[in-house]
């Protein structure tokens, strides 16, 4: 299969902007930033024998210095997932005696690549990365301001892409070169198995075998917060005060793994942003798509180790194929977007629902939850949307069943005045944006959270891009350059400058506090109050950031017709 490469020079260039970044923000760091433009003119890019040289407990690798913070890329985690490891929990790599070349990302996890770029906007937009796919792909990428005894806060992103796509590079909006220097912390990035590779249950008819089948897309995760937990002093790194955090898909694996018991010492704080889940697949739904995926195969329980024979792409078109029949049969899993997500086996992953446990490890994590106000935008190819009228968009809405609604004895003209309402300020695709964005996961996931010891931070992410004629809106991944302080590496999604850059200051000076202490307070922002249930505090992210009191409430419940 042929993907995309980009060159290695492409990716380094394409960090220099986050200079000016850092260098227009206090700066905790010990790195100094140039003081004059002569001086800015010097090498800013090292590597050699002696140079970014760390230990693993697999052996030594070496990275790269790249202005003033070094970097590894693709070390390995866990052994190749593909053959007799397919559908088995992951594996330690095989150690090495010479000295590692982390030097370039890890492959992407196995997911279907064809016609990736086929949305000429999309891709503009988003500035996908995706390098070379393959089940060899339990790596993870390290960039920290100096590989010493350091104790620095730690950052492990989770990437976004539902469970079935994505990869822990596929946004330059995803690098950690900038937050790592003005922070003074450590960020890690990683690939893990997703989709039928990584979320296939055949404990039904694989027996004792594959009891773990339907989680192993998470047992990696988790094996990459083992290696953490083990190697990341080596990087400068507090393996005590380590932070998950993750958008969309990653987000929804953020509330997934800050629930499973093997978090347990190795997550302190997570950050789950547009994606939030507080249950897992139900057990008896996965394992029927297992049996429904080895009738596909045309195989017998007794030949379940064949499925470990079949070419990759071919095995994910083959369990897409029973999953969309399983479907038809009995509903979809409730899962989002699709049927191959975590398993609530009650072993790995509860078969309870999120943070019910007051005694649970979970009860002890902080966490910030956040959504944008405009998720999906209806109009930013399409301005003729623009103009249409709040009755235009009822019609447009006619039998639409927002994600997460019960909509019984309503109709979605009722939904599109409620929220019209609440937000008279707001344009009528505005508030069609807003209902297709709505937040009633998030809030879900925050009343449930709520109900442990530990804080919960809400916010809701309303900053306005001037690209598209101004019609993108607050958009699905928009705001995670803002916090890693990447909005002039994220051009496409910010257009750069100082507008932009002002508002990634203050969200990543709230991200740094809360990685240090479980509290984003700090004075950038509006002081920002723990979510209660009885008033919704959240935190709006705009310009001007303000503090209000569960803005959308009467709207939303609207969509839970209660």
């Amino acid at each position: 299969m042929k993907t995309n490469r980009r060159s290695f020079f492409q990716t380094l260039g394409a960090g220099t902007a986050g200079v000016g970044i850092a260098s227009a923000l206090p700066l905790t760091s010990c790195v100094r930033e140039p003081e004059s433009p002569a001086e800015d003119d010097g090498q800013i890019l090292f590597i050699g024998d002696d140079i970014a040289l760390a230990d693993t407990e697999y052996g030594k690798v070496k990275g790269f210095l790249l202005r003033g913070i070094t970097q590894f890329r693709g070390i390995p985690y866990g052994a190749d997932t593909g053959g007799k490891n397919r559908f088995l929990p992951p594996q330690p790599p095989k150690p090495w005696d010479d000295v590692f070349p982390a030097v370039w990302w890890g492959n992407t996890a196995p997911q279907i690549m064809d016609n990736r770029y086929a949305n000429a906007y999309a891709s503009f937009a988003d500035h996908w990365n995706y390098d070379d796919v393959s089940e060899d792909c339990l790596r993870l990428n390290v960039w920290t301001p100096a590989v010493d005894q350091g104790k620095r806060p730690v950052l492990v992103w989770l990437h976004g892409g539902g469970f079935t796509n994505g990869s822990g590079i596929e946004q330059d909006g995803y690098m950690g070169e900038n937050l790592s220097r003005k922070g003074d912390v450590v960020f890690v990035s990683l690939n893990h198995r997703i989709g039928p590779i990584g979320f296939t249950d055949l404990s039904a008819v694989g027996g004792e075998k594959y009891k773990d089948s339907g989680n192993v897309g998470v047992l990696d995760i988790q094996a990459a917060l083992d290696w953490v937990h083990r190697n990341i002093a080596n990087f400068g790194g507090d393996p005590g005060n380590v932070t998950i955090m993750g958008q969309s898909g990653g987000g929804a694996k953020v509330c997934t793994v800050s629930s499973m018991p093997a978090s347990a010492g190795k997550v302190h704080k997570a950050v789950a942003l547009s994606g939030n889940i507080i249950g897992a697949v139900p057990k008896n739904y996965s394992e029927k798509l297992g049996r429904y995926i080895v009738k596909e195969a045309g195989l017998k329980a007794s030949e379940v180790d064949k499925l470990q024979e079949i070419p990759w792409k071919e095995y994910i078109l083959l369990a897409n194929r029973a999953a969309e029949a399983l479907i038809r049969d009995e509903g979809p899993s409730g899962m989002m977007r699709g049927s191959f997500g975590p398993v609530g086996d009650g072993v790995h992953v509860p078969d309870a629902p999120f943070f019910s446990d007051p005694g649970s490890y979970s009860a002890q994590i902080p966490m910030i939850l956040s959504t944008t106000t405009g998720e999906f935008s209806p109009s930013r190819t399409n301005a003729a949307l623009e103009e249409l009228s709040l009755d235009q968009v009822k019609e447009q809405l006619a039998g639409y069943q927002p994600y997460g609604a019960d909509l019984q004895g309503k109709d979605m003209g009722q939904i599109v005045d409620a929220y019209a309402e609440a937000f008279p300020e707001r344009t009528p695709t505005d508030i069609w944006s807003m209902i297709l964005s709505n937040r009633t996961l998030v809030v879900e996931t925050a009343n449930a959270k709520v109900a442990q010891s530990a804080p919960v931070y809400l916010a809701w992410f309303d900053w306005q891009p001037p690209l598209f004629d101004k019609r993108m809106r607050a958009f699905h991944c928009l705001d995670i350059c803002f916090w890693f302080n990447n909005t002039d590496l994220m051009l496409t999604h910010t257009g750069g400058g100082a507008r932009p850059r002002k508002l990634a200051g203050s969200m990543s000076d709230a991200l740094l506090q809360f990685m240090r202490n479980g509290d984003p307070n700090t004075p950038s922002l509006p002081v920002w109050p723990t979510y209660t249930l009885e008033t919704g505090e959240v935190m709006m992210l705009n310009d001007e950031s303000t503090v209000k009191n569960d803005p959308d409430r009467e709207a939303r419940r609207m969509l839970k017709n209660v």
